[in-house]
């Protein structure tokens, strides 16, 4: 057996790299495709559901399928260094991977809104962070207006490479299942990620799509079968920043969910024809339930994720209750990023969960007692 090496040499006849680029890579992919076996019940809903978990990639985000091609394809051309502007999870991808490619990376943060687990990713890589005093979509302006005159490649969504390498978790879920689900759910911040795993859809069933605008020349259907079938795509937002929801960008996005809180998606044109041509739909999520949720599926399956990565269970779980996602559908829900990346969300109002007992095996026993 080969050693796995990441998605570009896994799938590099369905990505549009030279055949000569060399790779930067950390293992990215082959992230697990979990069925829950608890919730389901919990909740009272008959569906198949599972959790892609790619909160187990090497920065511990779905951001890193992205970056390895990204990267890859702006040192290919000669690029020193990177550039990009984050809520955390794509500031820490771009760090890493250009630490592994050997150029610089700069990173644009939100200040005082960006998850200090992701924050010290960006730092321990070496990447120069800039906090700036405005949001997201101020630091997506300055580097797009930066990168006009400056000699850095920017690494956002709105570079077509990262949507090509976030498309492969279409492609893993398809081999896993042996066929595209009939519901896919997701998280939608800048919303790169709906759009990229269409791409991966409509590939894998050798169909067009107005979101595959990139790259068409290198699609290759092969390995994949004749299944033709694609999922109806759902996009949650948080409620406090739903500009699908709203009809337009927000311009003070708020929520919890630190890794969605993002007013002016930069890939909305993209994913909205998603939405048009899988027939799914936009709905938002207050920060409680999308907090709820992501406890329940920690304390019921065992997967810790990010708070922005719950909000595709928790939208999943309503709208099958609401008979919107009908029962008996197989539903795939994108959990984006690692519960690691965000503890300070948990850990707000202390270890809730602690008992504390003097030293002595009597005192233990009782404790363990009173709980079992």
């Amino acid at each position: 057996m080969s050693r796995y090496t990441g998605i570009i040499e896994a799938y590099r006849n369905r990505l549009p790299l030279d055949l000569e680029a060399r790779a930067i890579s950390l293992g990215e992919g082959r992230t697990p495709l979990i069925r829950l076996e608890n919730l389901p019940r919990l909740e009272s809903v008959e569906a198949d559901i599972y959790v892609k978990f790619e909160g187990v990639n090497p920065t511990g985000s779905f951001k890193d399928r992205g970056m390895t091609v990204a990267v890859t394809q702006a040192v290919h051309e000669g690029s020193r260094a990177i550039i990009c502007a984050s809520t955390g999870n794509t500031s820490a991808a771009a760090a890493a991977y250009a630490a592994r490619a050997g150029i610089k990376a700069f990173v644009l943060i939100p200040e005082g809104k960006i998850a200090l687990g992701k924050l010290a990713q960006a730092i321990v890589h070496g990447a120069t962070v800039v906090q700036i005093r405005g949001n997201f979509d101020d630091g997506m302006r300055l580097v797009k207006e930066v990168a006009q005159t400056a000699p850095v490649a920017i690494v956002n969504s709105i570079n077509p490479y990262r949507l090509q390498g976030q498309k492969t978790a279409a492609f893993e879920i398809v081999e896993a299942l042996g066929r595209a689900p009939d519901f896919h759910c997701l998280p939608v911040g800048n919303a790169g990620n709906i759009t990229a795993h269409w791409i991966g859809y409509s590939e894998c069933a050798g169909l067009e799509s107005g979101a595959c605008a990139h790259f068409p020349d290198s699609w290759d259907f092969s390995g994949f079968g004749t299944q033709r079938k694609r999922p109806r795509m759902v996009g949650y937002q948080a409620a406090g920043s739903a500009p699908f929801l709203r009809g337009g960008p927000v311009h003070n996005p708020e929520t919890v969910a630190t890794a969605i809180r993002i007013g002016n998606p930069q890939s909305w044109d993209l994913a909205w024809k998603v939405h048009e041509e899988s027939h799914g739909w936009f709905d938002e999520l207050e920060d409680a339930e999308i907090l709820a949720t992501q406890r329940l599926l920690a304390e019921r399956e065992g997967v810790f994720c990010e708070p922005a990565s719950a909000s595709s269970l928790a939208g999943a779980l309503r709208d099958l209750k609401q008979g919107k996602i009908p029962a008996g559908s197989t539903v795939v829900c994108t959990l984006t990023g690692n519960g690691m990346k965000d503890p300070d969300v948990i850990l707000k109002n202390g270890l809730t969960g602690l008992v504390e007992v003097d030293a002595e095996r009597g005192a233990v026993e009782r404790a363990l007692l009173e709980r079992l």
